[in-house]
Formats: structure tokens, C-alpha cells, sequence
């Protein structure tokens, strides 16, 4: 995992009823890593994995994807590339066609990205198979199969380009604790099998841990800690970061109960946007949002209260 597959670098995308987002997001997937995105519900994860796929144009920032930087890339150029970034939406119920099969719904992904038709048929059965389906269930309409298989079908279509990038977005968040625990199983053994490399975006600490080499936590629209998951549980640097694992079952922590709620993305307060909730929050923190700081080697958190390693971070 020493080799970095796609960068960004100072990404921010404010939407038309003047949201901001996202802002001044940079992050490294290496190869055949799982870097997990994880925070509360509107903090910008699903907008910074559509701006890492290219689906999203960033209004400031970069995304670099094995040397190619996406927002220079003629549409010819990127759709060549997108068999290469491929995704697994939240709810495969509304992301699969109810008109085609599960057979003609990974064979429609194949079709587009120019796959020749001889082999499509074995290509999508060993797929299957590889997902723990049957060729019987290939011939079966969305609507036939339980949730459980339906996101198994996604990660099948997903897998059919041979990506080397899937970006899974609250990929397991409807499924029950057993299924969301077999599928987690299912893309560790396919990312050792094949090399491929995961972000992988939830709001669930618990099942980023399961998955993540690195974690980034997300707060607002901006990374506020980002470390090896080893580290981020072990010794969580932001106070954010340290209230949300003090709320997960079976941390054995202290519960750090936060005040109010989510700041409004729209209206965000002065300095650090975490400001408004946080118990360690003194005057100087309404200046500026701090950086994010390297506090050990790969190691960041953006947070007045914590002693630098360096000045900089190489996420």
C-alpha cells in the first residue's frame, strides 16, 4: 500500500442555496487500501466521494487518479477511466433497474464500458459466484432477492470492470448487523484477492473499524483527524473524533455528550465550526478553523489543543 492511487487535494464544493458542503478536503487512497470516510449525517461525506469519482465537479481543488488529474480529461478520456472508478450506492433497491435482471444489470455495466459480448455470460456468473450468488439467482428481478443480495449484486457490478478504485457509499447502512458483518467479510476477501482499493464512507464507527487501514473523520465539510484506524482508536486526537467513540457500543469509554446539534452548513459559526459543541472550546478558537496537523507520523488532527509532530500533513 505504498503506492498512491488517487489524490485530492483542497476540495470544496459549495451547492446554489449556498451550502458549503465540502471544504478544503485533501485526501491519498493508496493501492489496496480501505480508507474509511466516517462522520454525522450532512458533514460532506457522499459529496467528497462524488467529487473523488469525478461525478461531481469540485469549485476549487484537484482529484489525481494514477496520474491524471479528472477535471483535465476530454469525455472520451474519462469514460475510459471510469472502468476504473466504479461505485456501490447506499440502497441497490433504488440503484438497480426493476426491469432487468441481475444478469442484464452487471451485463449493462460490461456494455458501457465497451466489453466484448463473447465472454459476458461466464464473466457475470463468475461474479456472482464470487459474491456467494448462484447462476439461478442471475436470471431473478431485484424485487426477488433480499437486501442482503441485492447489495451483493452491486458489489458484483461494481467488480466487473476490474476496478482498481470502489468507492462505497453507506454501502451496509440498511442491511442488519449479520448481513452488514458477511459483506464486510466479502470485500476484505475480494480486496485480498484482487488488489482492489476501497473508500469507503459511512456514519458507523463501528463497521469503518471492521474495514479501514486509515480513517478520516469528517466534521462540517473539512477532515478534522485522520490516522491508521489502529491509531484513531487507540488514541483520538480531536475532541469530535473522541466523542463519537465514546458513543459506540463496546468502546468501554466515558460517554462525552455533546451540546446542540449540527451546525447549519449555510450559516456555519466563526472559526472552528466545531466550536459551538465542543467542551474543550476556548476564545481562540472563534479565529480560525485550525489546520489539520500531523501529531505523530500519519497521524492528524485539526485542533488547537493538540501538540504538532510538524506543521504539515501528508494525507
Amino acid at each position: 500500500m505504498d503506492t498512491v492511487l488517487l489524490r485530492a487535494e483542497g476540495l470544496s464544493k459549495t451547492f446554489g442555496n449556498g451550502v458549503r458542503a465540502v471544504s478544503d478536503v485533501s485526501l491519498s487512497v493508496h493501492k489496496g487500501e480501505t480508507l474509511g470516510v466516517v462522520g454525522e449525517s450532512g458533514c460532506g461525506k457522499s459529496t467528497t466521494g462524488k467529487m473523488l469519482l469525478g461525478l461531481l465537479a469540485p469549485e476549487a481543488g484537484t482529484v489525481t487518479f494514477d496520474g491524471h488529474d479528472l477535471a483535465r480529461l476530454n469525455r472520451r478520456r474519462l469514460r475510459a477511466l471510469r472502468a476504473r472508478l466504479q461505485v456501490v450506492p447506499q440502497n441497490p433497491q433504488t440503484s438497480l433497474n426493476p426491469r432487468l435482471t441481475v444478469r442484464q444489470s452487471i451485463e449493462f455495466n460490461l456494455r458501457a464500458h465497451g466489453f466484448e459480448r463473447n465472454g459476458r455470460r461466464d464473466k457475470i456468473v463468475g461474479l456472482l459466484d464470487r459474491v456467494g450468488l448462484t447462476a439461478v439467482q442471475a436470471e431473478r428481478f431485484p424485487h426477488e432477492l433480499s437486501g442482503g443480495q441485492l447489495q451483493r449484486v452491486a458489489i458484483a457490478r461494481a467488480l466487473a470492470t476490474s476496478p482498481d478504485l470502489v468507492v462505497c457509499d453507506e454501502a451496509v447502512s440498511a442491511l442488519d448487523k449479520s448481513v452488514q458483518a458477511q459483506v464486510l467479510n466479502l470485500l476484505a476477501g475480494l480486496q485480498a484477492e484482487t488488489g482492489v482499493a476501497f473508500v469507503f464512507i459511512s456514519h458507523d464507527l463501528a463497521v469503518v473499524e471492521h474495514i479501514s487501514h486509515r480513517v478520516a473523520v469528517m466534521y462540517l465539510g473539512r477532515v478534522v483527524e485522520i490516522a491508521s484506524s489502529g491509531q484513531l482508536w487507540t488514541n483520538p486526537r480531536h475532541p469530535y473524533t473522541q466523542a463519537l467513540l465514546s458513543a459506540t457500543p463496546g468502546q468501554g469509554r466515558e460517554r462525552i455528550v455533546l451540546a446542540g446539534d449540527l451546525p447549519d452548513p449555510a450559516d456555519p459559526p466563526s472559526g472552528c465550526g466545531f466550536r459551538t459543541r465542543c467542551p474543550l472550546a476556548e476564545p481562540v478558537c472563534a479565529q480560525a478553523w485550525p489546520p489539520l496537523t500531523e501529531t505523530a507520523p500519519g497521524h492528524g488532527a485539526a485542533c488547537v489543543h493538540v501538540k504538532p509532530l510538524t506543521t504539515s500533513l501528508n494525507v
